[in-house]
């Protein structure tokens, strides 16, 4: 009986998924984005998949996503390195 009140509500998972998504896009903007920005993407399409309440949060958490990776690509390409320094 109270295993059946402890089942998964999958839109609350998704609405996780959606903030989730969201912080892990901002923090890679600072750090590890190589790793960050991909598992935003990917958490944000699957809270968009499942119908998610929180649509805005994922689609934020997409975008800053998509924006690690262009800080990455425009990191390599002008220095030539993945890391950067506020110097």
């Amino acid at each position: 009986m109270e295993l059946a009140a402890r089942t998964a509500d999958p839109r609350r998972d998704a609405d996780g998924m959606a903030v989730a998504a969201f912080v892990l896009g901002l923090v890679g903007l600072l750090v590890l984005n190589i790793v960050l920005g991909p598992i935003a993407i990917g958490l944000a399409a699957l809270a968009l998949r499942h119908g998610t309440a929180r649509r805005g949060r994922a689609l934020l958490g997409l975008a800053l996503g998509v924006a690690d990776l262009v800080l990455l690509a425009a990191l390599v390409t002008l220095n030539g390195t993945v890391s950067w320094t506020m110097a």
